[in-house]
């Protein structure tokens, strides 16, 4: 039977129950009964049936309705809904955010992993870990490769686009109209070798004694003065140091003046800072005149010097030159007023001259911290007149002049152009050699300083990309270099190579790696003056023993040593910030708790620790606790977060420091001779 004909048969029986009901309805409703006795003389009395019971029709038809349905289904086999293969949980694998120059900190920090876990991830790859640093930046292939082996997957980060900031530095005024300059006294600062009797030199011109009040005789900072002569004449000196350290203050100094005046001992002649002073002023492209000193001694001989200075270019008017040479005695006072009237004369063949009115500009010569008026700058007058109350801009520092003084310590109201002053109001020190510009208003000059210490970043991000690009670089030939070499091993022989090359580095830490042989000497520097500091600096650039023992610079200044400068000299093998205080109860007392991120290194309970605020110590001692999760820890890995207390109840203040360090006493093997 086909399904077509069934399902006629089945609309049938369905139209003909539904017919049997509807009379059944009306039936009843005629007859308000469903069955009546009749009485017959003929027949016996029966109850008789009016109407069948309908239930029963129901029944069979639905039953006939099923067998119809069974016996189509078995002849037709209608199809029916496929089962389809079970469906396995897909498990998800942890995203992990990257982005272009992630640090091995920013993505063990992303991976939420401690460090070690990058450096086991990236053994047996191109990338040398020796030289790798949790600071160091990885590149795009190495960050995928450590994400992938870690059984994560990469999901690239949405970066911020940064508006392009608008240039908001001060710069210098165009120059002013011929018609307002007026003239100025000229700038001459005063060059040669160490105890060649600079200083003597200046110091009889002005009748006093500063050479008796320095140190050892020799100069240590550039001093600046303005030299009233008998004919009326000013003239600002610049006296700077001879001694081989203070290059850097002769360049300087070299930089703001008109004329340079060379002093070079005719018994002696000439010197190697005779020579880098001569060279300093060739640079500056500015005159020379040449004071040959000690002229009174039987063993001058001034023809000698001026013939050993025609090997550098320096002829004096005697051999057809163009240089004055003056024969003189500085201890003496002898032909003091012919190197006056020489430089007066030189002076005026150059119409020194400049604009007094406007915003102030100037430049720094020397730079220190007085304990009583705080940040204090020796500064020349290049343009404008500075007045109290001016705001300036230098380097990163900006002032509101409070006081100014002259060489001899008098206050003064304004300097003018060529005049050297001291300047009280400065906010921070500014470095010597540092352009000063007048601005308008406070608020302009947070503007500048804010721009030049953004400018400051950029360059310096710029600068450690370039580094970073260049042992990228250096790295990456070197990984091709060992893959061309073990190119013809099978892949057990070369995974055995490799194995062998790097197997001291698996069961070293990153910290351990970089520490394990390594001897370093923390230093402090603070002198006394911002150019002192320069050149003691300048000197540990020419130590040389690293592999003895390195120094490290981590901090300088100007001023004095303070117990605090101590404490940051110590070693430390980690540090950490604190991100949140919270109080715990312990028995009936709280004891302060603070949450914290080590940054750098790790933290040991074993060892020692200290709290450090504003850079400055405030507690030294051991920990009561150190946890990770809730869980008691010995050690906290870098770009891990804790909870920790200290021996002692102290609040903590978020933004605080703490640092674990090591104390150590190493014999000295070496002499300070062996760097220099």
């Amino acid at each position: 039977m086909n399904r077509g004909m069934m399902l006629k048969l089945e609309n049938l029986v369905h139209l003909h129950c539904a017919c049997r009901q509807l009379h059944s309805l009306s039936y009843r409703k005629i007859h308000r009964t469903q069955w009546k006795p009749l009485r017959s003389s003929t027949y016996p009395m029966r109850p008789v049936q009016l109407h069948p019971q309908l239930w029963q029709i129901d029944t069979f038809t639905s039953v006939a309705l099923s067998q119809y349905r069974l016996l189509a289904t078995k002849e037709g086999k209608r199809p029916g809904k496929q089962k389809l293969p079970p469906i396995k949980p897909k498990i998800e694998r942890q995203e992990v955010k990257i982005q272009q120059r992630m640090t091995v900190q920013d993505l063990a920090r992303a991976m939420d992993k401690d460090i070690d876990h990058v450096y086991e991830a990236l053994l047996f790859t191109g990338v040398d870990l020796d030289s790798l640093e949790p600071d160091s930046v990885l590149e795009e292939v190495w960050i995928k490769e450590v994400v992938k082996k870690s059984g994560m997957k990469c999901k690239w980060a949405k970066l911020k686009q940064e508006k392009v900031r608008e240039n908001k530095d001060a710069m210098r005024r165009p120059p002013a109209d011929p018609a307002l300059l007026t003239p100025r006294p000229p700038v001459v600062t005063i060059l040669g070798h160490v105890d060649h009797g600079k200083t003597t030199l200046l110091d009889s011109l002005r009748k006093t004694q500063v050479a008796a009040m320095e140190a050892g005789g020799i100069t240590q900072h550039i001093g600046a003065f303005l030299v009233h002569l008998p004919s009326g004449e000013k003239i600002t000196f610049l006296d700077t140091p001879g001694h081989a350290a203070f290059s850097a203050m002769r360049a300087r100094g070299t930089q703001v003046t008109d004329i340079v005046i060379l002093v070079v001992a005719a018994e002696d002649g000439v010197m190697k800072q005779t020579i880098e002073s001569i060279q300093h002023a060739k640079n500056a492209k500015v005159p020379i005149i040449l004071a040959i000193n000690k002229c009174d001694k039987p063993e001058a001989d001034p023809e000698r010097v001026k013939k050993e200075l025609l090997a550098h270019d320096v002829v004096c008017e005697e051999y057809g030159g163009d240089v004055q040479a003056v024969h003189m005695s500085a201890l003496k006072g002898e032909n003091l007023m012919a190197l006056a009237e020489a430089t007066v004369a030189l002076a005026e063949v150059l119409e020194l001259k400049a604009d007094s009115t406007g915003l102030v500009e100037g430049t720094i010569i020397e730079s220190r911290t007085d304990q009583g008026r705080g940040p204090v700058t020796t500064a020349i007058i290049q343009r404008g007149t500075l007045r109290k109350g001016c705001i300036l801009v230098a380097g990163k520092s900006w002032a509101k002049v409070r006081l100014m003084f002259d060489e001899n310590g008098k206050t003064v109201d304004e300097a003018t152009p060529s005049m050297p002053v001291e300047i009280v109001g400065w906010k921070e020190v500014p470095s010597a050699g540092a352009e000063i510009l007048e601005v308008e208003s406070e608020q302009r000059a947070h503007e500048v300083v804010d721009w030049r210490n953004y400018a400051e970043q950029q360059e310096k991000i710029k600068q450690d990309m370039e580094v970073i690009e260049t042992k990228q670089k250096e790295h990456k030939d070197a990984y091709k270099k060992e893959r061309e070499r073990l190119s013809n091993l099978t892949w057990r022989q070369r995974k055995a190579a490799l194995y062998k090359t790097n197997k001291h580095l698996i069961a070293m830490s990153s910290k351990e790696r970089a520490e394990s042989d390594r001897k370093v000497l923390p230093v402090i520097v603070k002198g006394d003056v911002d150019g002192s500091t320069e050149a003691i600096l300048n000197i540990l650039d020419s130590y040389n023993a690293d592999d003895e023992c390195e120094l490290d610079v981590i901090h300088f200044g100007v001023g004095d040593v303070s117990e605090n400068d101590i404490n940051l000299a110590e070693t430390f093998k980690g540090e950490a910030s604190v991100l949140a205080t919270f109080c715990v109860t312990v028995g009936k007392s709280k004891v302060p708790v603070a949450g914290c991120r080590v940054q750098k290194g790790q933290f040991d309970r074993k060892l020692k620790f200290k709290l450090i605020r504003n850079r400055d110590v405030i507690w030294k001692g051991f920990l009561t606790s150190l946890k990770h999760h809730k869980d008691d820890v010995q050690v906290i890995k870098t770009g891990m977060d804790c909870g920790l207390s200290l021996d002692k109840n102290i609040e903590f203040n978020i933004g605080d420091e703490i640092i674990c360090y090591e104390e150590k006493k190493v014999e000295r093997t070496i002499s300070w001779d062996s760097g220099f």
